[in-house]
């Protein structure tokens, strides 16, 4: 399904739309196994996952589209912490002289998660906050949750939330493979990612439906960073 109306999405929209927990952590698993077989080379990958980030058990889920947008997810027995940053947002902290996040996105965020606010690889060398959109879920919750927030007037995309969460908040295979296709101008076989998207265990056949050039040995450490599932051969 694509959304047409993208340009208009804030974090409000993006936590109606959001799966719970376990269902988007599932799907940035999947996303980031999907990226290993088509980007081998991880410095080139929009999207990746971390089972092992932190000592404490969290895992981070990650976006990079190289030109300063980025988004992070750490999930955790807390819940699920997401920062988005879009460079061109009108509430960056940026774009002023004071450097601060825009008043409302990180005033509201939970004791438990403030780590994730203050955590340095989420801010720059000044350690101001590297945000335009926040949202939170506790474990236990039955929503997301994001600050009250008064948005600045201005036309189009406001947080960054539209181009930053759109896999997220449509996770239909077919909305990867379009993205896929464009992003690496290649084909990409929707009945692979469809197996990827079920943690269907991964094969050797399934690899090749998607990049004919890569070994499943050349994933192992792709896999496990996923917990993903392989087939026994």
């Amino acid at each position: 399904m694509a959304f047409d109306w993208l340009w208009s999405v804030t974090a409000h929209d993006v936590a109606r739309l959001l799966p719970d927990v376990p269902k988007l952590r599932d799907l940035c698993r999947s996303v980031a196994v999907l990226e290993a077989i088509l980007s081998p080379d991880w410095e080139s990958r929009y999207y990746s996952f971390d089972g092992t980030w932190s000592p404490g058990g969290e895992e981070l889920a990650a976006m990079r589209n190289g030109s300063g947008d980025e988004y992070s997810i750490v999930f955790s027995p807390a819940g699920a912490y997401v920062r988005g940053f879009d460079h061109e947002s009108p509430m960056s902290p940026y774009v002023d002289e004071d450097h601060e996040p825009w008043p409302g996105v990180l005033d509201s965020v939970p004791e438990v998660f403030r780590p994730c606010v203050e955590e340095p690889a989420f801010c720059d060398e000044n350690v101001v906050p590297a945000v335009t959109a926040c949202l939170w879920c506790e474990t236990g919750d039955t929503r997301w949750h994001v600050g009250e927030i008064e948005y600045p007037e201005h036309w189009g995309d406001l947080d960054g939330a539209a181009g930053l969460f759109e896999l997220l908040i449509d996770p239909a295979p077919e909305a990867y493979q379009r993205f896929a296709r464009d992003y690496y101008e290649i084909p990409v076989d929707l009945e692979a990612v469809r197996h990827v998207y079920a943690l269907r265990p991964l094969t050797r056949e399934v690899i090749s439906l998607l990049n004919a050039e890569f070994h499943m040995e050349s994933l192992v450490q792709d896999l496990a960073a996923a917990s993903y599932p392989v087939a026994d051969h």
